[in-house]
């Protein structure tokens, strides 16, 4: 089973790469980068590979043995 990570947001969005480095999945942006353009990074149950890409409150992005439910 997965851990939940509940990450709390006070804009209307953050980007994916940023989102790994703020909920702690990842130490550097460079290693986000790498995750997401493996195809490591899925968004909402598919995989992304654009690390731009806008993560809103509600959505559920997963990374390994976590998830990073978005409120």
């Amino acid at each position: 089973m997965k851990e939940v990570i509940e990450v709390s947001i006070k804009t209307e969005f953050i980007k994916l790469d940023q989102l790994l480095k703020f909920s702690g999945l990842c130490d550097t942006g460079g290693f986000a980068k790498e995750l997401i353009q493996q195809g490591e990074v899925q968004v909402n149950g598919e995989v992304c590979t654009m690390r731009g890409k806008k993560i809103r409150s509600g959505d559920m992005v997963s990374a390994g043995e976590y998830v990073v439910k978005v409120n």
